[in-house]
């Protein structure tokens, strides 16, 4: 919100369900961009009167849709709730969008949506699948459908809610350890302006009318996906060591190291691309795009259909097995034993 308010919108909808979140950050904004009017919506993504009311009644151009939960184990412990927010809220909200004018939905995906081993991860490459579907339909449709389904994966971003930095902060200050689950565990990494400085790059590349048709754009009519890209991945156990010694502490001697084990749904290192996925470049330095596999549309629509329902009666190893059918690749770990990805 800090980055488009930048652009003097002619209103910004900020919409949540945490009352808090939405104060803080309207605070903020308010302060710096006076200029901008802001509307404060309490609502949830899984509530599709909420969410109808709200683009019936405002009409947004453009929609972030950034709304998950995203702790992978306490997605692992709560798959019905994952499911509903992740992958059901995601279609009311796309819905909702399409319906009411939006020219285009930005989906925020994530890196754990390749080769998912946990619930979390599953439920993104589901939202992916579903925008995808969506985005080759209107793509397809008569030059009047200009509505527009732009998904960017990333992985790891300092500093936001969840992140590791955060937890590291903490357990220095209260004199360590500091918690790792794997000495080999890595993870791929980036500030929050970057992401979402190529996160808006990718909005305008995915939604331009270009008079010369590229590369890019034959990929997004073929289903593409927008990838940051995130340089070399991190171990854990380093970044862990940098902070100690940046504090002016020395690692195993004032803080120490403890590994945990990997948690339910992790895998050592992620990947950006699943193995069928080629990454190529587009005109925007630290912008990728992939062609992942597609789904129909009526087909998504009726597992969807039968996974909301499954979700709400809490049969959880019926939607389990529902989530498979749209990501054949999901193999679940449970049990957060050491598990390479493929």
């Amino acid at each position: 919100m800090r980055q488009v308010a930048g652009f003097a919108p002619s209103c910004l909808l900020l919409v949540d369900n945490n009352e808090f979140a939405l104060w803080r950050i309207n605070l903020e904004l308010s302060d710096h961009f006076r200029d901008v009017p802001c509307r404060v919506l309490v609502g949830d993504v899984r509530d599709r009167y909420r969410m109808t009311a709200i683009f019936q009644q405002y009409q947004p151009d453009i929609v972030f849709h950034a709304a998950a939960l995203k702790h992978v184990p306490i997605v692992e412990e709560n798959p019905c709730e994952g499911i509903l927010t992740n992958v059901i809220g995601t279609r009311i909200v796309v819905d909702a969008a399409q319906a009411h004018g939006t020219q285009a939905l930005v989906l925020i995906s994530s890196d754990k949506a390749v080769n998912p081993t946990g619930v979390m991860g599953a439920t993104k490459r589901c939202a992916e699948i579903y925008c995808q579907a969506i985005d080759l339909a209107r793509r397809a449709a008569p030059e009047s459908s200009a509505f527009r389904c732009v998904t960017v994966r990333f992985g790891n971003v300092l500093g936001s809610t969840g992140s590791v930095v955060p937890l590291f902060t903490r357990q220095l200050r209260q004199g360590g350890p500091l918690t790792v689950t794997h000495p080999d565990v890595t993870r791929f990494f980036m500030t929050i302006s970057e992401a979402v400085s190529l996160v808006l790059q990718a909005s305008v590349r995915g939604t331009e009318a270009r008079k010369r048709r590229d590369e890019t754009d034959r990929r997004l009519n073929k289903g593409g996906i927008f990838v940051l890209d995130m340089g070399e991945p991190v171990k854990i156990q380093e970044l862990a060591r940098q902070m100690i010694k940046l504090a002016g502490l020395k690692p195993d001697r004032d803080i120490a190291i403890q590994y945990t084990g990997l948690r339910p749904g992790e895998k050592l290192y992620e990947e950006l691309f699943h193995v069928g996925e080629t990454s190529h470049i587009t005109d925007m330095p630290g912008l990728l795009i992939a062609t992942p596999r597609v789904a129909d549309l009526g087909d998504v629509c009726a597992v969807l259909d039968r996974l909301e329902q499954l979700c709400h009666d809490n049969a959880q190893q019926e939607a389990m097995t529902f989530l498979q059918k749209l990501v054949p690749e999901f193999v679940h770990n449970p049990s957060g034993d050491a598990w390479v990805a493929r």
